[in-house]
């Protein structure tokens, strides 16, 4: 990693506490480079040999099985990802790929595990962000579970308006037919999805849909109530 990019990096949150002599041997093996759209960054399977650290762009963890794929999550910025391969050394249960260019630190596994066990607030943040993904995971299942189709295209909707500032509106960064495949529907049943929503006050224009009633969409989302 160059000298100028240490700041910036040194500032995410899974880095921000640690002492300053772990961090910098964690740094002094690490890479921060860009990636452009549609590469394959690591395969389901594979053992890790980085922790990938998403600072710019956009990136897709799909799994793959009986000659399908899906998405299982799309990472945004600033996020990392894998963290339990890495720091279990196990194989990936889902692969990667960009969607957008990505510009993504690399940490080297090896010196994640190494220096996770001897900084008590590096520990800390790697719990948190571990904890973090599981109940994200927790909150994906209930979500596939307990609502409909269109349900489910409500509350992610929801979630992103909050996400982009809470204005009203949300910019899809994803094309629909990966958001179909998110949310576990096909591209047919995303479109019926949004026909369902628009008696609710969703309007679509390409990737930009407004919530123009968003008691009517609460009324038929139900968002969670817990938050974090």
């Amino acid at each position: 990693m160059r000298p100028g990019e240490r700041p910036e990096i040194a500032s995410l949150p899974l880095f921000r506490d640690m002492q300053d002599e772990q961090r910098d041997r964690i740094f002094s093996g690490s890479f921060l480079q860009v990636f452009p759209p549609q590469l394959t960054l690591f395969e389901q399977g594979q053992r890790p040999d980085f922790l990938h650290v998403l600072v710019d762009g956009l990136v897709e963890l799909y799994a793959s099985g009986a000659g399908r794929d899906t998405t299982m999550r799309v990472v945004e910025p600033v996020s990392s990802f894998i963290l339990a391969a890495v720091v279990t050394d196990m194989p990936y249960l889902m692969s990667a790929r960009t969607l957008t260019s990505s510009r993504i630190l690399l940490v080297p596994a090896a010196k994640i595990r190494e220096v996770v066990r001897h900084d008590h607030a590096f520990m800390d943040a790697t719990m948190r962000e571990l904890a973090m993904a599981y109940r994200d995971m927790v909150r994906a299942l209930t979500d596939m579970k307990l609502r409909q189709s269109a349900e489910r295209l409500g509350n992610l909707l929801l979630q992103q308006e909050q996400r982009q500032g809470g204005t009203g509106t949300v910019k899809l960064r994803a094309e629909k037919r990966l958001l179909a495949s998110l949310l576990g529907m096909t591209p047919e049943n995303l479109s019926r999805a949004f026909g369902v929503l628009a008696a609710h006050g969703v309007r679509t224009d390409g990737a930009n849909v407004t919530l123009a009633d968003r008691e009517a969409l609460e009324a038929l989302v139900r968002p969670d109530a817990i938050s974090d």
